[in-house]
């Protein structure tokens, strides 16, 4: 593969797994706004993110098997002209509840792009190199909740929040066009998955039984729902509770995204030196430290806005690690199926995320605490998951024993 190819295909996979974080963050600086316009409370619009998360946790589920059997381009088509038609309703809604609903249907259509790219990365590159391969789609990846927020936070104070889900369907457009022409066909569908309810079932149980699977993929997913409670939070945290304004939150969560990228580069280089497992316990004990230290501060009431960024910032450092390296382990056992392993992959993350957000909803109202806490049992849990299951892994696959492993190029 030449460097040209490689960078393009970067790119390409890069821009599908950020219409996700776009698609989250960049109206986040509008929830005031869309609580006024829609004459509901900033909790219940924080439900809209509630709803996304549960629609691309159901959605990558969906998918998994699609891709795994038609190939990956056409659902990936279907997922994304669901997602334009979607972000369009968006412009035009009236009432918190439609747009509840529309923002489901929007992240079922947005999930298909999340699964091809992740199913893509085990399709194009080796074993050995899927950690390395995540960690550059960070930087692609890290950049949308950078420029998200800001641009979001100057659209809405401009134009207004509605015309943020125009800029999200015109995106829509664009990378579907992109990824038609662009990307290969890396997968030849697979007509022997069947797509009945119980073999599809069947097959999840399966790869879900697999010890390394399960070990990274709740370890990781748990330890990742950090970054869901934090971005469901982060709105009233800074909003509401140190007021600050649309613009200016922008800014304060473009700076935090340096944290989660600057992390993941430096991941890369680690690499070189420490494996993935080393990676990955190393950055959950670090976690574990800081939201424990973060919890004591906020118990006693140590935190101002300049404190609260700072430990926040080191937070999502330890999750710019620990990813990559859990979700190429995560992967690394499956050749055949992919698909469904990356799709069962992202939904346990997705679901978790949903179930902290909406967490989030419910406690986070005029104190900084509970978000704290559910971050702090979150960290301590993942650790505890990691050390539990890694007794039951007879052998960590990191790298293709076999031609078998290694799909051609």
């Amino acid at each position: 593969m030449t460097k040209k190819k490689y960078i393009k295909l970067i790119l390409i996979l890069g821009s599908l797994t950020a219409l996700g974080p776009f698609s989250i963050d960049m109206y986040l600086p509008g929830f005031a706004g869309i609580a006024k316009d829609l004459n509901t409370s900033v909790a219940n619009v924080s439900m809209t993110l509630s709803s996304y998360f549960i629609g691309i946790s159901a959605g990558q589920l969906l998918y998994g098997p699609l891709l795994d059997r038609f190939g990956r381009k056409k659902p990936l088509f279907i997922g994304l002209l669901v997602y334009i038609v979607a972000s369009l309703g968006c412009v035009f809604v009236t009432d918190i509840d439609t747009f509840i609903g529309l923002r489901f249907i929007q992240a079922v259509g947005s999930c298909a792009a999340t699964v091809a790219s992740v199913s893509m990365v085990r399709d194009l590159f080796p074993v050995k190199d899927i950690p390395k391969v995540f960690s550059m789609l960070m930087l692609v990846v890290g950049l949308s909740p950078m420029l998200a927020p800001t641009i979001g936070g100057y659209v809405t104070e401009d134009y207004g929040w509605h015309t943020v889900f125009f800029i999200l369907m015109c995106m829509g457009i664009v990378i579907l066009i992109a990824a038609q022409i662009i990307l290969p066909n890396t997968y030849l569908p697979d007509t022997s998955i069947s797509l009945k309810p119980k073999p599809i079932i069947t097959n999840f149980i399966k790869i879900l039984k697999e010890p390394q699977f399960y070990t990274y993929s709740f370890a990781g997913a748990i330890a990742f729902s950090g970054l869901f409670t934090y971005v469901a939070a982060s709105p009233i945290l800074f909003m509401d509770i140190f007021k600050v304004d649309a613009k200016t939150y922008g800014w304060i969560f473009a700076f935090m995204s340096l944290s989660f990228i600057s992390a993941s580069q430096l991941n890369s280089l680690l690499l070189r030196k420490f494996n993935s497992e080393q990676m990955i316990l190393g950055a959950l004990l670090s976690q574990t430290v800081i939201s424990v230290v973060f919890l004591i501060l906020a118990v006693n009431g140590l935190l101002g806005l300049y404190e609260t960024i700072a430990m926040l910032f080191l937070f999502l450092a330890c999750l710019g690690i620990s990813n990559p390296n859990t979700a190429g382990l995560t992967l690394a056992p499956f050749a055949r199926n992919a698909g469904s392993a990356s799709a069962l992959m992202g939904a346990i993350q997705l679901g978790l995320g949903a179930f902290a957000s909406f967490a989030v909803g419910i406690f986070v109202t005029n104190s900084m605490l509970p978000m704290v806490l559910i971050m702090t049992v979150s960290t301590v849990l993942a650790l505890l998951i990691l050390i539990l299951g890694k007794r039951n892994i007879r052998k960590i696959i990191t790298t293709s024993a076999d031609e078998e492993m290694v799909p051609a190029q």
